[in-house]
């Protein structure tokens, strides 16, 4: 599990001088990683027990601006500090840094050293914590896609994000001949992930000029919301020194792909041993446990949507005819649908969640989806039958919410959710929500200049 590197290892090769730089990360609401650049000495020495942040780091938007409002932290509270205690069993190498290892901290209450309930790492132990106490294990992984552009974050920047040169100019979804020429950071990625304890199973054109896909190996909810995070930014900055960049923004441009994370969740044995979803006799050979979990997905899927699209732009991908879903059904194997049965047949039997961007935390999509898995197998709901055909010309089936408005209005109303991760900490993100959708009401967009400058 976790980390490819002890703490013996550590201290073994800062003395040697191999390490000279440690990483403590916190992850923060938007999924990124936060934190601190130790001299390495000084780590192994004393900081390996704890460090302090800011504690307006959980209660800041993506532009870093301390929000009004939260009860968590505040000016009026002196923006004071929280504990930021590492995770030792996450530490690893990080090939791409030079001579430089990384930390995961887990995020403390700076008081009474309990985990602070807001902090995302937080939220999904507390529900890997609620599977643990029934026997189970909660097996996950996310596929990632993203946009390589040739182009650098200043140059694209400069071009005010408009007209960027994609690494490759027309699709090339499963294309081996278009995709190797991209090779020069995927090939990077593969193999330094890899190195860094993050297992990559393989790597993709997707249905996009320039868009990529990469598969991590399954792992258990929390070692795989660890690699997630971590192969985002890595990501970034292997492209930023090969003089690339890269987008994970849900929908970069109207007129092409979005960028999804989809999301592969089952339940195992305690010992990791037994696949629970699985059932040779059962229909479409999905447990009754496994359609329990599925069931309850489905049912709150809506309440629990901001978890996996947080942001205005977020919406923009579901769009029909574009392989995101924009309707709450599942299917065998049918990629209009929002939920989707793999594996069927086999031990590897799971669902697929196709809702999420890969602009989401996966802390909290993974906690969402837990929490919902339970409240099935507790209600024993009953799983419908399969939708068969195109789930967008489908007007009868319940839709994803169509704004981040919508999304937030219904995870505020959400009795499980409140239930499952406390009232506060749902009060907390929908104020996240509604602030993310303040600043965009109040800012004048380039559609409006263009379509209204001259006309109005």
């Amino acid at each position: 599990m976790a980390g490819n590197f002890s703490f013996d290892q550590l201290k073994q090769a800062v003395s040697n001088g191999e390490i000279d730089t440690v990483l403590a990360c916190i992850v923060d609401m938007q999924g990124r990683l936060a934190g601190k650049r130790f001299l390495a000495q000084y780590f192994v020495d004393s900081a390996h027990d704890e460090t302090h942040g800011c504690n307006y780091l959980l209660a800041a938007d993506i532009d870093m601006e301390p929000v009004p409002g939260y009860k968590a932290a505040s000016w009026s509270k002196g923006y004071g500090d929280f504990v930021m205690k590492p995770d030792l069993s996450t530490l690893r190498r990080i090939p791409w840094l030079e001579k430089t290892a990384l930390v995961i901290c887990d995020v403390l209450d700076h008081h009474d050293h309990e985990d602070l309930a807001h902090s995302p790492r937080a939220i999904l132990k507390k529900q890997v914590q609620r599977l643990k106490e029934r026997g189970y294990i909660g097996y996950f992984a996310s596929e990632l896609e993203f946009y390589l552009f040739s182009e650098t974050y200043d140059s694209a920047r400069k071009k005010y994000w408009q007209g960027l040169d994609t690494a490759s100019p027309y699709i090339g979804d499963y294309q081996i001949g278009i995709t190797t020429k991209e090779e020069g950071v995927m090939r990077r990625l593969r193999n330094e992930m890899e190195t860094a304890g993050i297992p990559i199973e393989n790597s993709k054109g997707e249905w996009g000029p320039g868009q990529e896909e990469i598969n991590v190996r399954y792992a258990e909810a929390l070692e795989m919301a660890d690699r997630h995070v971590i192969l985002k930014n890595g990501a970034k900055e292997i492209a930023h020194s090969e003089g690339k960049a890269i987008s994970f923004m849900a929908k970069y441009n109207y007129g092409l792909a979005g960028n999804s994370s989809h999301i592969h969740n089952s339940l195992w044995s305690a010992d990791g041993k037994t696949p629970l979803f699985f059932d040779k006799n059962a229909e479409w050979t999905l447990s009754g446990l496994g359609q329990q979990w599925a069931a309850g997905q489905l049912k709150y899927a809506k309440e629990f949507t901001w978890f996996l699209a947080p942001y205005i732009n977020s919406y923009k991908r579901f769009q029909a005819g574009t392989f995101a879903p924009t309707k709450i059904m599942w299917s065998e194997d049918n990629r209009t649908a929002g939920f989707r049965l793999c594996g069927e047949g086999t031990k590897g039997i799971r669902m697929e969640c196709r809702i999420g961007g890969a602009d989401l935390n996966p802390y909290l999509a993974f906690a969402a989806l837990i929490a919902a898995g339970l409240a099935g197998i507790d209600e024993k709901l009953e799983l419908q039958k399969p939708f068969v055909g195109d789930a967008y010309q489908a007007s009868q089936l319940p839709e994803i919410p169509k704004t981040l408005r919508d999304a937030a209005e219904s995870l505020e109303s959400s009795a499980m959710l409140k239930q499952a991760f406390g009232e506060e900490v749902i009060e907390h993100y929908v104020h996240t929500a509604r602030w993310e959708q303040f600043e965009y009401d109040r800012r004048i967009t380039d559609w409006e200049l263009h379509r209204g400058f001259e006309r109005y």
